[in-house]
């Protein structure tokens, strides 16, 4: 019986997906250069970046724009939204912005153009890219699956989505991609874990992405006032930050990924928490921080 269930376990454990990758970029680092421009996601890659985390959306004559928002007040200081301007009618962003997780922080750059997804594809071929979608909008997600068969980077680019509807209109337009944990499937992780089923269940995701909690209220200001109580991020740091989880899923080849570490001192809690990976708005702090130390080991 024990070595039926070792067999099981094996045959759940085995997955093809993407080499783990330990220093991601958010918004392509906005905190070095202007958010997901072409500009900014050169320098990440060339400080040493593996993966581009990006969001996408849609413009009126259908073309795929790299934006973390839909409305472009915050980025270019016009309320309109991009859905309802030709990618021509696209203005420029702001010649400085601040950081979204580093408040009181400003990035600037001489590229202030909204960035093609295609010309991330184009330029980047082997660089793997995480492609957040906010909206159930099919023919975003038709788009943006075209764009990567086009360019024949299935393996590398993964879908993001923390809403389930969304990510279940990914996965039914292209099933090749690997994808992310949403909300819904996140909880449902950590109920298998806790129950200890998780062994016994197949996973279909090879991504696990998620605040690293002690940024919660520091680096980064929730909305809900219920993420405002220290009370509630110490427990979800003790519910999630499980070293017998994440040593479960790594060896099952799933990724995990925390956000947004724009300090040392949170890098150095990802990985010692466990993460395959780290994302942040400083691509070189992250490089530099890895690069040496591998130097120690």
């Amino acid at each position: 019986m024990i070595n039926c269930l070792r067999i099981i376990y094996v045959c759940l454990s085995m997955r093809v997906g993407p080499r783990f990758l330990t220093s991601c970029s958010l918004s392509s680092g906005s905190g070095e250069r202007i958010e997901n421009t072409m500009g900014a996601f050169t320098h990440a890659v060339e400080v040493g970046t593996e993966m581009l985390e990006l969001d996408c959306h849609l413009t009126k004559d259908s073309h795929v724009v790299v934006s973390h928002d839909e409305n472009l007040l915050r980025q270019a200081g016009q309320d309109v939204n991009i859905s309802s301007l030709n990618l021509e009618e696209l203005p420029p962003y702001k010649e400085t912005l601040e950081v979204t997780f580093k408040a009181g922080h400003f990035s600037t750059g001489s590229d202030r153009n909204f960035a093609l997804l295609e010309d991330v594809f184009r330029k980047f071929p082997h660089i793997a890219v995480n492609i957040e979608v906010k909206e159930n909008n099919s023919m975003l997600i038709e788009k943006i699956s075209d764009l990567v068969k086009k360019y024949n980077r299935e393996a590398i680019s993964v879908w993001a989505s923390v809403d389930s509807t969304i990510m279940e209109n990914c996965r039914k337009t292209n099933s090749s991609m690997p994808y992310m944990f949403t909300v819904k499937r996140g909880l449902m992780l950590l109920l298998l874990y806790y129950t200890g089923l998780l062994p016994f269940v197949p996973l279909g995701e090879s991504f696990l992405q998620f605040y690293l909690p002690q940024i919660i209220n520091r680096e980064y200001i929730p909305e809900t006032w219920i993420l405002r109580s220290r009370l509630v991020i110490f427990l979800i740091e003790r519910l999630t930050l499980r070293e017998g989880m994440f040593k479960h899923l790594r060896d099952r080849g799933i990724q995990i990924h925390l956000f947004v570490c724009n300090e040392e001192q949170d890098i150095e809690a990802a990985f010692a928490a466990g993460a395959t990976g780290v994302m942040t708005d400083y691509p070189t702090l992250l490089s530099n921080y890895i690069r040496r130390h591998k130097q120690d080991t």
